[in-house]
């Protein structure tokens, strides 16, 4: 088992999730149970499932909590870029968090490389 509050990956999902949550407070309201749903869940879902599987009793198990980590950030990273497209964030916040995310993407194969 591995103590999910001291893996980098985990503390800096969690700041993301938190940026996030900031970013999508300046919504639209009307998106509210649209894309700031979607967006706030799949963001909490990312250091939710470090955690999760941190507490699983094989790597083999965490492994899959780790993919799902990392499914969950490409669809954040995919639901931004749409924002961006509908005119709901700006260009220049997408560029702030793109490189987060994939930076993060980045930890996540590396880390479930050195699971596997």
């Amino acid at each position: 088992m591995h103590n999910f509050r001291k893996l980098n990956i985990w503390l800096d999902s969690m700041a993301l999730a938190k940026e996030v949550y900031f970013i999508t407070s300046e919504f639209p309201k009307e998106e509210k149970y649209g894309l700031v749903s979607q967006i706030n869940r799949c963001s909490i879902s990312v250091p939710s499932n470090i955690a999760e599987g941190s507490g699983r009793t094989s790597n083999k198990e965490f492994s899959y909590f780790i993919k799902v980590a990392l499914g969950s950030l490409f669809e954040l990273e995919t639901q931004l870029i749409l924002s961006n497209e509908f005119g709901i964030i700006r260009e220049e916040t997408l560029n702030n968090l793109v490189p987060k995310i994939v930076k993060l993407q980045k930890m996540l194969t590396k880390f479930l490389t050195s699971l596997e």
